[in-house]
């Protein structure tokens, strides 16, 4: 079977340069990426899927090889971008398929532009109230604030820090804080505005405004964050249907490609 062949391309829209990665032909399938990723991440599933489905990845505004506008963002930004670039490629009914923070863009646009979305595939979609996201989003804020030159004393003072058992602590903020800097816009979305700005842009009160077909894909080896809030889209959404990757961890676009590819196809082809 020949391999079919991607296409690299760039558009200016109003709020800035979008890249895109492009493979396939028929239904229009668009895949958006998670939070500390770019549209790469789909690039497996694309390969497996493009014999079935016209594929667009974008790379969203802010992430990869897009633009990095200055300017503030937010969720509702990122659908409005999205719509915009539909409307650019003369998309007129698609299906989203959203990983982490593209589920979440994903599932606000279905309620913003439900007349554009034919279903939702969700993969371990953010944008839920759980308990304990302030206290996480708290945490984040102090490790973006806390002076670099703290964390490099943590590391030279790393076999005291092993002695007192806080050695695995150190590492693992460390290396959070690493992400959260090397991913500004996402970091941004998530946690550098203000709790009450973030709060009115989850979903939860209005899932039950989704009226077309949703899967819900989850690792069942992630974090339990991501369960409860996998589980809690599936509770509230009409027309959700939640299904257990056993083997699946944080990361299912890269690690259960073909897994995620049947679902996918079986979800749109009505085969469930």
């Amino acid at each position: 079977m020949d391999t079919m062949l991607f296409r690299n391309s760039r558009r200016k829209l109003s709020q800035g340069l979008l890249f895109w990665r492009e493979v396939g032909n028929g239904i229009p399938v668009i895949f958006l990426h998670g939070n500390w990723c770019d549209s790469s991440e789909w690039v497996s599933t694309m390969e497996l899927i493009s014999r079935d489905f016209h594929c667009f990845a974008p790379d969203l505004l802010g992430f990869g090889e897009s633009e990095y506008p200055n300017i503030h963002h937010a969720i509702d930004l990122q659908v409005d971008c999205l719509i915009e670039f539909l409307q650019a490629l003369k998309l007129n009914k698609v299906y989203l398929v959203g990983h982490s923070l593209g589920g979440w863009i994903a599932a606000s646009c279905a309620l913003k532009y439900p007349e554009k979305v034919q279903g939702l595939i969700l993969l371990s979609p953010e944008g839920v109230e759980i308990e304990g996201l302030q206290k996480h989003w708290q945490k984040m804020q102090r490790l973006m604030q806390g002076p670099s030159l703290i964390f490099r004393l943590l590391k030279i003072f790393r076999p005291l820090a092993k002695m007192l058992g806080l050695d695995t602590k150190i590492a693992e903020d460390s290396q959070q804080r690493r992400i959260l800097l090397e991913n500004p816009t996402a970091t941004q979305l998530l946690y550098q505005r203000q709790f009450p700005e973030i709060a009115a842009e989850l979903l939860q009160d209005k899932l039950d405004l989704i009226q077309i077909p949703v899967l819900i894909l989850q690792g069942g080896k992630d974090k339990p964050d991501a369960l409860t809030r996998s589980n809690v889209y599936a509770k509230l959404t009409p027309q959700a249907e939640l299904k257990i990757i056993a083997h699946g961890g944080d990361n299912l676009p890269q690690k259960c490609a073909s897994v995620v590819t049947g679902e996918i196809r079986d979800f749109i082809k009505g085969k469930r």
